[in-house]
């Protein structure tokens, strides 16, 4: 699957790999929902550097359309809650 980090580019993560990022977008969805705003930033940081550590980067000049966007690493909590769907970031 092609994931784009906005601001960053995309990387190629592996299926395999969503079980983990479930985890942290269930933690992320619920400190959104309690406004713990701390918690949100930390475990927001740990979602996306997962990502970069499990994905593969592609090429700067390559364009492939992206099954999952997620915010960058500076989004407010209000931004990532335009973002969410009812499964949160991550669909699953």
């Amino acid at each position: 699957m092609i994931v784009r980090i906005m601001g960053e580019g995309q990387v190629k993560l592996d299926d395999a790999h969503f079980t983990e990022l479930n985890k942290l977008d269930d933690e992320l969805l619920a400190e959104m929902e309690s406004g713990d705003v701390e918690g949100f930033r930390r475990t927001l940081g740990a979602l996306l550097e997962a990502v970069r550590r499990m994905g593969t980067p592609l090429p700067d000049d390559a364009l492939e359309p992206s099954a999952l966007i997620l915010p960058s690493p500076d989004a407010t909590l209000g931004e990532v809650r335009e973002m969410l769907s009812d499964d949160g970031l991550i669909p699953g």
